[in-house]
């Protein structure tokens, strides 16, 4: 209250120690907001721009919805007001920004835009830099409204960087002039393509030209600041160059500048120009500069003592491998990886792998080098990889003879890794026969050669060989009893391992019962697998998230479908790609489901063309572990393949909530008659209140619309509504559903409690109606901080030294609905020799109890 008191204070310090304690202490539901909201309007009006500044100061670090609520339309005005003053403007434009990045939706957009837009055109460099960062965020989310800010960009850019040091005294740092603006205005103009208007265009590229020149003279100062913030800018240049990808003179002149950066004595330095070699790697038009860095890179990876910057080097090799360096590149790689460091081997033995697929014209040097690499790595070798040779030599007849050969002598090293007795054991098994007329590797040979690795193998491994040996059986009539014998004894028939005894059992019946005929056909080589993207590549992009080179390569070949007028082929949905575990190559991409019912051979014609727009799509696989990741967290992604991503942000308060629902679309090509629907059951909709506004049935590509729900829990439920969402994307229908989480504890209010009062509270709740308990198996590790957040995150209140077993964890609150208030207590009992939990829930009604205890249990 005294701080509150002191804003109203005509004295500066008595009005900055007020402003400072609220931005420090209050919390955004304090009563006493409404108090200080008001005080802060009287400073906003008071036209004083020392009051106005610590008013916006206050308000951008708070930066609560409420404070939102309360100023997002009047800052807008302060900010493009002729009399406002220049520092007033420029904390304006950062208040905005804040209040913007907190609550886009709050932000009105629309009569001042092109108003904020002409703030590049300001005498006062500082209001020019603040409102660039304003504009930068806003453009990202609405290019459209602010496409007319390239061209003030492009000019304003141009006569910094024509400008001598001495012109702009204020913002010359260290010789550089204003290098922080130029930054942001470069970043700006990465939000759009090339400009349209020649002149614009013409203007942009001497910029850009200029600035490539100033790199190459001599430095004006040996200071490390001015080299920073020459590079800076630089970097930025380069990075909107490689954005453009249209001035086939600048990426190369931009990849001649990177290369002299790759043996500065700067870590840093190294370490940028790498990664944005990287970027340049993925042109048509700078590929082949880049690759006439080779030599240093290669270098730069043996001798380079920062392990990050080895990284990029490795990346920077993967991108600018091609069928005429892949024998050089994948040598090199595989060199490094008996050194690398142990963090990035999985990632190098990827690449090496992705490479030599790629790039094989002789597939027995594939062979070669994916059997090296599991002699080198074979602990970094997935399942992936070598899932993903036995495809290729499945599938090429010419290399099948060169595969068994090759296996059957790299097994004969006395310690091989498993991988490779794995690759082995498959390989031996369809291809052995291949070279059993050699008396060097005769079937008993062969047999005794995988039969002497059995015992040191897993239980996946053995099992496999088990299979192995069943195909001998069929290639190889000499060796059946001898392979008889091995599943005939008792460490087979009676293996602990009920997967291991099932396969002897069942070989074992086989090889006795079948006859000849019927044993060939059963144990037939395996088919060809058919042909689809290689796992290894799915499994290397979702190691290093989107954007990565290789979808960089992806982009450019889309974008180059587009240009040529030929039909985009319409990604399957991410989801119809099971685990690898689920089909041996991670390949068996299942049919999407039908959408609809199947047509009546009357209307075949009509159903051919309908969208059946009633028709709602089954969960999409994933949905429900989705969905239990969301029971303790309130934002994230909900579902993403890779046409559509969705994303949630929502917030519930006592029996209300609101949930924000963003559509992101991923490709560059519009989704046409977008509709999602909320689906409730009947049941659900009696006790869960559900309103939306509809979203606008164009997404253009890359953009993101949001859809707001408001939520009442009327009475407790168990079911969660589903989200169905309908479009069109390049002449496909596409439909898709997920489960929203929406779950009964989100309308938990925590209670803190003390120790008499939680066990007196819980006597009370001792009908066996009132209690549900599980005990059940840790799903995860059972770490004792990451319980703690689950437990608060789900919307109890942790009630700490109330248990007599410090070790246990023990919550309370009250679920608010708007009939009445269950009031709610739960105990968890970690036991950690057993791995396992007990968990128990008290509350006033049954089914409330039962719906909390099973949400619960999924998260440990």
């Amino acid at each position: 209250m005294e701080a509150v008191n002191l804003l109203s204070s005509n004295r500066y310090t008595e009005k900055q120690i007020g402003y400072l304690f609220i931005s420090v202490l209050v919390n955004s539901n304090s009563e006493l907001i409404r108090l200080i909201n008001n005080a802060i309007k009287n400073d906003l009006a008071s036209r004083n721009p020392t009051f106005m500044g610590l008013a916006l100061h206050c308000i951008a670090n708070v930066g609560s919805r409420e404070m939102a609520e309360a100023f997002a339309g009047e800052i807008p005005k302060i900010l493009v007001a002729g009399d406002t003053m220049d520092s007033v403007k420029q904390s304006a434009a950062l208040c905005l920004l804040r209040l913007y990045r907190t609550s886009p939706d709050l932000v009105p957009m629309g009569d001042w835009t092109s108003r904020v837009v002409h703030l590049l055109n300001d005498q006062h460099l500082g209001v020019v830099t603040a409102a660039t960062s304003l504009i930068t965020t806003l453009a990202q989310k609405n290019p459209e409204e602010f496409k007319t800010s390239v061209s003030l960009a492009v000019s304003r850019l141009s006569r910094i960087v024509t400008s001598a040091s001495t012109d702009l005294q204020d913002y010359t740092y260290y010789f550089v002039p204003a290098p922080w603006l130029s930054v942001k205005l470069l970043r700006l103009l990465q939000c759009y393509p090339p400009p349209e208007d020649p002149a614009v265009r013409g203007r942009l590229t001497e910029c850009l030209e200029t600035i490539l020149n100033k790199a190459q003279e001599p430095p004006k100062s040996k200071k490390v600041q001015h080299s920073n913030a020459k590079n800076a800018v630089l970097f930025e240049a380069i990075s909107l160059i490689i954005h453009h990808d249209s001035e086939p003179n600048l990426l190369v002149r931009a990849c001649n500048q990177l290369g002299q950066f790759l043996q500065h004595r700067e870590t840093n330095l190294r370490y940028l120009a790498l990664e944005s070699m990287c970027t340049l790697a993925s042109s048509e038009f700078s590929h082949e500069a880049v690759k006439t860095h080779i030599e240093t890179v290669i270098n730069a990876l043996k001798t380079e003592r920062d392990v990050s910057v080895r990284q990029r080097a490795v990346d920077l090799l993967y991108a600018m491998c091609d069928r005429s360096n892949a024998q050089q590149i994948v040598a090199e790689m595989l060199s490094y990886l008996e050194t690398a460091d142990y963090s990035i081997r999985e990632e190098i033995v990827l690449k090496v792998a992705i490479l030599a697929e790629k790039y094989a014209v002789d597939y027995t040097w594939y062979v070669d080098t994916i059997l090296n690499l599991i002699r080198i790595a074979g602990d970094y070798v997935s399942e992936e990889v070598w899932y993903r040779v036995i495809q290729i030599v499945i599938n090429r007849d010419d290399v099948q003879g060169y595969a068994a050969k090759t296996v059957f002598e790299a097994l004969q090293a006395p310690a091989c890794h498993e991988n490779l007795v794995k690759v082995g054991g498959y390989i031996l098994g369809e291809f052995g026969n291949l070279i059993a007329g050699d008396p060097r590797s005769s079937p008993l040979i062969q047999f005794n050669l995988l039969h002497s690795k059995f015992h040191l193998c897993s239980v996946p491994t053995r099992a496999l060989l088990l299979s192995t040996y069943i195909k001998f059986v069929n290639l190889f009539p000499e060796v059946k009893t001898t392979i008889q014998d091995v599943l005939r004894s008792d460490s087979q028939l009676k293996n602990a391992d009920v997967e291991l005894q099932q396969r002897a059992v069942e070989y074992l019946r086989l090889s006795t019962v079948a006859s000849t005929d019927i044993l060939a056909t059963v144990l037939e080589e395996m088919p060809p697998f058919p042909e689809r993207e290689s796992s290894i590549l799915a499994k290397l992009k979702k190691k290093k998230g989107p954007n990565t080179v290789t979808d960089l390569e992806d982009a450019k070949r889309e974008r180059s479908a587009d240009v040529n007028g030929g039909p985009e082929p319409a990604p399957a949905s991410a989801a119809s790609t099971p685990s690898p575990s689920a089909d041996l190559l991670g390949l068996g991409a299942t049919p999407p489901a039908p959408v609809g019912p199947p047509p009546s051979s009357g209307g075949l014609l009509v159903d051919v063309f309908s969208d059946s727009p009633s028709a709602v799509a089954p969960l999409a696989p994933g949905s429900e572990d989705n969905f239990a990741r969301f029971v303790c967290k309130n934002n994230g992604v909900l579902f993403e393949n890779q046409l559509l991503q969705i994303g949630l942000k929502s917030e519930f308060r006592q029996n209300l909530g609101r949930m924000f629902i963003f559509y992101g679309n991923k490709t560059s090509t519009q989704f046409l008659n977008f509709t999602p629907t909320l689906i409730c059951s009947d049941d659900l909709q009696t006790n869960l209140s559900l309103q939306t506004k509809p979203v606008d049935p164009t997404v253009d590509g890359g953009a993101q619309v949001q859809q707001v729900v408001n939520i009442e829990c009327v009475s407790d439920f168990t079911e969660a509504p589903v989200l169905n969402i309908q479009f069109r994307y390049g002449g496909t229908f596409q439909n898709v559903s997920v489960k929203l989480p929406i779950t009964l504890n989100k309308f938990f209010q925590p209670t803190e409690m003390a120790s008499q009062d939680f066990f007196q509270r819980w006597k009370q709740l001792s009908s066996p109606q009132q209690e549900v308990q599980n005990i059940f198996k840790a799903k995860h590790p059972m770490d004792t901080e990451i319980t703690k957040a689950k437990i608060i995150g789900f919307g109890s209140a942790l009630l700490e030294d109330v248990d007599p077993n410090p070790a246990n964890f023990v919550g309370a609150g009250i679920i608010h609905t708007k009939t009445t208030q269950i009031g709610c207590l739960l105990r968890l009992e970690p036991n950690l020799q057993a791995q396992m939990y007990r968990l128990t829930l008290r509350t006033s009604k049954e089914t409330v109890s039962q719906r909390l205890c099973e949400l619960l249990s999924e998260q440990f």
